[in-house]
């Protein structure tokens, strides 16, 4: 008995012994210690749609016209659809995004039903139309779309049939190209630019709805989404005319 006790407890064993023990240990108090920050976790998996053509501003229109039209408290209402509002319309002039939504909105609800007016009444409701840029400057490490390591390991291991089957190597490729020409619409890159529109329909000081919409967009664009100086000529300098020598 004594001899297969020291059988067991050989220096070889009796470490593995140990580090098995303090492995159970250490996952216990994983959970058991304090820590002075929060620890980073990621959300759940979301999509994020890309706004890069003026039709998805139509689509967008269309969208925000019909949850419009299914609110009882607008839906009988005359709308007038604001101007935008900057620090000043004559020095300020809002991107092509606001112009070209604001007459893609219009033709949608006229076309629609709703009754719109040129120019705002004592029984008008507002119809506002708000667009913010955000810039991520330190977003970190974003993970890839889901599958796409699949993918690449998929396309290499297709690639390499052809060498043990088939007699041209390139006809390897084409399932591959299949597959990437099914699925190569829904691929676009996350970027840091983001902007938030929203649409409010207000009443004096109520606001009878209110919509925001988040989506990704081409770094190139944001001059279409934020509003920007309009160049003003230079002052003519002027020279004061006195009755003294």
């Amino acid at each position: 008995m004594q001899s297969c006790l020291s059988h067991l407890l050989t220096p070889p064993l009796f470490r593995i012994a140990c580090a098995g023990f303090a492995s159970l240990l250490l996952s216990g108090c994983f959970y058991a210690n304090t820590s002075q920050a929060p620890i980073a976790t990621t959300y759940p998996y979301t999509e994020q749609q890309r706004m890069q053509a003026a039709h998805h501003w139509e689509v967008l229109a269309r969208y925000e016209t019909n949850r419009i039209l299914q609110r009882e408290r607008v839906r009988f209402r005359d709308l007038y659809i604001t101007e935008p509002d900057h620090q000043s319309l004559s020095t300020y002039s809002g991107g092509e995004f606001e112009r070209g939504f604001r007459t893609l909105l219009t033709s949608e609800l006229v076309s629609r039903g709703a009754n719109l007016t040129t120019l705002p009444t004592a029984n008008t409701a507002d119809v506002h139309i708000g667009v913010e840029i955000v810039e991520h400057r330190d977003r970190g490490f974003i993970r890839p779309p889901v599958g796409t390591f699949t993918a690449l390991t998929a396309g290499i291991a297709v690639a390499t049939i052809p060498y043990n089957h088939w007699a041209e190597p390139a006809l390897g490729l084409i399932p591959a190209g299949i597959a990437a020409d099914a699925v190569s619409g829904s691929w676009t890159s996350t970027g840091n630019e983001e902007v938030i529109i929203t649409i409010q329909i207000t009443d004096d000081e109520r606001i009878l709805y209110s919509s925001s919409n988040i989506y990704y967009i081409n770094a190139g664009d944001r001059r279409q989404y934020a509003p920007h100086r309009v160049p003003q000529a230079p002052a003519v300098p002027s020279i004061p005319v006195t009755g003294t020598w």
